[in-house]
């Protein structure tokens, strides 16, 4: 395998010449070969949509060129599409405010962007840094937030909720064709008396309503995003109006009603609302375990 030099804060190592990835990536990497859990695929999908949102909005706003934000737009493109999935390859297992993962996309963006334009990734001097450009007005805790958020509000949406529906849906028909099947009841493991099919069906879909209902609820709190904060909630080194902007902006892309947090310092140093929509999908759970 061939390789390249990159360097950081702690100085040169050497990056897999054909990889996108640079040192911060790669430091990760190698300090970090515990397990084999990957960042989810559906976390890099929303930190592509959270960069996207942010290079839109610093545009905007005033504190980053047009150019460039074009640029990290189109590699964002391309990373939602699925076209570079193979330029992530950090474990679930880092430091505890996804700093490295952060890092990952910023590094990727940025030498991506660069080879767009007709550079070469051993070039010393690129036309996106990962940092100034990439991750400008944004810290890893923020970011990491907003994208557990937007990748657990997207994955409920557009798979748990129709799965659960398409059950529901199933043993409901079944509730109306079986209406008039009599079967004998049980209860303590012994016969009861008479009750016909559907109405036990019936039982099945009216907890699967109530866990859909359940999961819904937690949307109100997922769909509050952290971006904006920066490092500690405060919001420093962000433009005026940013945090309202870039969270219309995610909303716009996503095609999912996402709003900038009310309470940064919340939105950062907890994690209520996926604890909330965890909370309703255990629900769902033991209500599948009591219908299987």
């Amino acid at each position: 395998m061939k390789y390249r030099k990159e360097k950081d804060s702690l100085g040169y190592i050497n990056v897999p010449a054909d990889k996108y990835w640079a040192a911060q990536t790669q430091r990760s990497y190698e300090n970090f070969k515990i397990g084999g859990q990957k960042i989810p695929v559906e976390v890099i999908r929303a930190f592509a949509i959270l960069k996207k949102a942010a290079a839109r909005t610093n545009a905007e706003l005033g504190v980053l060129r047009k150019n460039k934000a074009r640029l990290i737009e189109r590699v964002c493109n391309e990373i939602l599409k699925g076209e570079l999935d193979d330029q992530f390859p950090l474990v679930v297992w880092q430091t505890g405010s996804g700093t490295q993962s952060n890092m990952n996309v910023n590094e990727v963006i940025a030498n991506r962007a660069h080879v767009m334009k007709g550079g070469k990734l051993s070039d010393t001097k690129k036309v996106i840094h990962p940092n100034d450009d990439v991750n400008k007005s944004q810290s890893s805790n923020d970011t990491f937030p907003t994208a557990m958020h937007i990748a657990a509000f997207i994955a409920l949406e557009e798979v748990t909720i129709p799965g659960i529906k398409a059950l529901r849906d199933t043993l409901n028909e079944k509730a109306k064709a079986y209406k008039n099947v009599v079967k004998i009841g049980r209860t303590h493991f012994m016969d009861a008396t008479p009750v016909t099919l559907g109405q036990e069906l019936s039982g099945f879909v009216a907890q699967l309503d109530h866990g859909l209902a359940t999961i819904k609820n937690s949307f109100k709190h997922l769909s509050e995003l952290a971006l904006g904060g920066t490092a500690v909630g405060t919001g420093l080194n962000t433009p005026k109006g940013y945090s309202k902007l870039v969270a219309h902006h995610i909303a716009d892309i996503s095609g999912y009603p996402f709003k900038t947090a009310p309470n940064k310092f919340e939105a950062m140093a907890a994690h209520d609302g996926i604890v909330e929509a965890h909370a309703a999908l255990k629900t769902v759970a033991v209500s599948l375990m009591k219908i299987g």
